[in-house]
């Protein structure tokens, strides 16, 4: 008896394991649902995240599983003598933008992505204008999310590096003509009358400090004596005046031309898809009044060559978001303020979006501004009389004509490898010997060269 019982206990040693139960994988999309079936009763389910899939039971061996968002999360199920467990595999699934482009784009390959705060178009098209319609409805229909534009066009990836070129243009003419006269007397006067005549277009002389002495109060009596000062606050171009009669005349006959060109080149690199900026100029301090209290404080506002522009490279096409800006201090149309004059700033801006290839040159602004502007005066009835009627006149004619263009070239431009790098230039020799090598020898970079000897007498 004790030997079966040994035989037995032998054989039972020797029993493999029972296996584990397999890891059934159940596979979910996004926002969808699935029903799961046992072949027994479910007394209690365990999910180890809810945020990406749910588990519900709604019969005693059906359980409601709900995908919620991408991910892999385990499912156990208890029964009464029974366990078992499932991969609940939840992918992204098919978004309702990636629909859209599907349907607008029948046989591309776009696939959207979407993670926190950006859209992520990847996938392989056919041409540079589906890659870029594509990125511009995903922009529009995502406002506040990124979009990253990964599509792959035939014929591989070139240069993700926009260089672009901007010029500034700028030609101004202006002329002007100025003619008027001023008649005066001297402060004494002409037989004791003092005069002057003027439009007040142009400055005129002012008298001051006048005083006349009378032989007696009556009347028309004679005047004794007279003084007087003259005033003058521009003696205009031509002036002429008579001390023996007391009578003079400022003439002003003015004939102005100037001519003003200017021409800014800016280059500036970005990468595709990142805004690029550029200044060349500076700052200027501008006073202002804080609070309540009267002080005054200080802000700078900036002035010069200003760039700002954003690439988007599609294959050899080139799209632009690009805002030049040239600015320049103007002092005449300045304004003081508690003693500080501030000056004005002069703007040229333009802000557009171009799309262009490789090498390519768009103006993308122009302007042609005339101006023309007469101004007369007169004084009335005078003005009218023949011949000596343009004495009471006067004119002033002013003609401006300015005209900008501004282009902008883009280019893909990639780094240089080490064996691409030019030498840089290098000086065999100084600019200026040293005092003891006159008539000697200069120690250079290159070696040792010969110097001319400045001590020797001219031929």
């Amino acid at each position: 008896m004790s030997v079966l019982v040994g035989v037995v206990s032998i054989a039972f040693a020797q029993q493999p394991p029972a296996p584990a139960p397999a890891i059934e994988r159940v596979p979910l999309t996004a926002g969808r649902s699935t029903v799961l079936m046992t072949d027994f009763d479910i007394t209690r389910v365990a999910v180890t995240d809810p945020a990406i899939a749910d588990a519900t039971v709604v019969q005693p061996r059906e359980i409601l599983v709900d995908g919620k968002m991408p991910g892999t999360v385990s499912l156990i199920v208890w029964g009464a003598a029974e366990r078992r467990q499932y991969d609940l595999v939840v992918e992204p699934g098919v978004s309702t933008l990636e629909q859209r482009l599907q349907a607008l784009f029948p046989g591309e390959d776009i696939r959207v992505t979407a993670t926190g705060d950006a859209v992520i178009l990847s996938g392989r098209v056919s041409s540079n204008d589906v890659s870029l319609r594509a990125a511009e409805i995903a922009a529009a229909t995502a406002s506040k999310s990124k979009v990253v534009n990964l599509l792959q066009l035939p014929g591989g990836n070139g240069s993700q590096q926009v260089l672009l070129k901007v010029r500034f243009a700028e030609v101004s003419r202006r002329a002007l003509t100025e003619v008027g006269v001023s008649l005066f007397t001297s402060p004494t006067g002409i037989n004791n009358t003092i005069g002057r005549v003027t439009t007040g277009q142009f400055s005129a002389p002012n008298f001051n400090n006048l005083s006349a002495t009378k032989a007696s109060s009556s009347f028309g009596s004679e005047v004794v004596a007279a003084s007087g000062e003259f005033t003058f606050g521009d003696f205009l171009n031509i002036f002429l005046f008579s001390q023996k009669y007391d009578l003079g005349a400022m003439i002003r006959a003015l004939r102005d031309r100037g001519l003003f060109q200017s021409l800014a080149e800016p280059n500036l690199i970005a990468y595709n898809g990142q805004e690029a900026s550029f200044l060349a100029g500076g700052e200027i301090p501008i006073p202002t009044v804080q609070g309540n209290s009267g002080s005054v404080g200080v802000t700078y506002k900036e002035y010069g060559i200003r760039l700002n522009f954003t690439p988007t490279v599609a294959g050899d096409t080139i799209r632009l978001h690009v805002r030049p800006e040239v600015s320049t201090l103007d002092f005449p149309n300045g304004v003081s303020i508690s003693g500080f004059r501030i000056p004005a700033l002069s703007t040229r801006r333009g802000e557009t979006e171009v799309e262009l290839r490789d090498g390519q040159t768009f103006a993308m602004a122009g302007l042609l501004n005339n101006l023309s502007q007469d101004d007369f005066q007169e004084i009335p009835g005078l003005a009218r009389l023949p011949i000596i009627g343009h004495l009471f006149r006067t004119k002033a004619e002013r003609a401006e004509q300015t005209e900008l263009l501004v282009l902008i070239t883009p280019q893909l431009v990639r780094p240089l490898n080490p064996d691409e790098v030019p030498p840089l230039p290098t000086l065999e020799q100084r600019f200026l010997p040293r005092p003891g090598d006159i008539g000697g020898q200069i120690q250079g970079g290159g070696g040792v060269v010969d110097a001319p000897d400045t001590t020797a007498p001219p031929r």
